[in-house]
């Protein structure tokens, strides 16, 4: 296999990833399937240490790691997918868990341009209780800020939040 079609493989992947984790973290992780793993992430009083919802995680790498050992058996196409896969989840422990959640022995802020965009929307995702009327699924790409306070407007979370007539699903 040509460095060009491996590359566009593993290009490919991340963007693929990134669907699949919004799909996840959508329908999965905020349903009633996989909730009970995610909760521990939205829980106020977690201490940032390991949670539930890092399985997700552990899930993923047995994906990568599976994908790995059958490109060793051969499959370039097999070999350059995990690599994808992995690039995802380092992209994603940077900006999700050391960025957004602070995850790092350091704290960053940041002021401006893609970064900010990123962690405010994840920001955003948690202003909302529970798992129900959330915004922001995706974790590499964000929807505008405007966008997304216009998503918690319309849906009234914020609103029953404030008031004491929100129930937690």
């Amino acid at each position: 296999m040509s460095i060009w079609a491996a590359i566009l493989i593993v290009v490919l992947t991340v963007a693929t990833m990134e669907l699949t984790a919004y799909s996840v973290h959508r329908w999965i992780m905020h349903g009633p399937i996989g909730w009970g793993w995610h909760k521990s992430h939205h829980d106020e009083d977690h201490d940032h240490a390991l949670e539930k919802n890092d399985l997700y995680g552990v899930v993923f790498a047995v994906i990568a790691i599976v994908l790995f050992a059958v490109g060793a058996l051969g499959s370039d196409l097999a070999w350059w997918i995990a690599v994808g896969v992995t690039c995802y989840g380092v992209i994603y422990y940077f900006l999700h868990d050391g960025l957004v959640h602070g995850r790092w022995p350091f704290r960053y802020v940041p002021k401006r341009g893609y970064l900010r965009r990123v962690y405010q929307a994840h920001r955003m995702h948690h202003a909302v209780h529970g798992r129900d009327d959330c915004v922001s699924f995706g974790f590499i790409w964000a929807p505008s800020v405007d966008r997304l306070k216009a998503q918690l407007k319309r849906s009234g979370a914020l609103l029953r939040e404030r008031d004491g007539t929100d129930g937690e699903a």
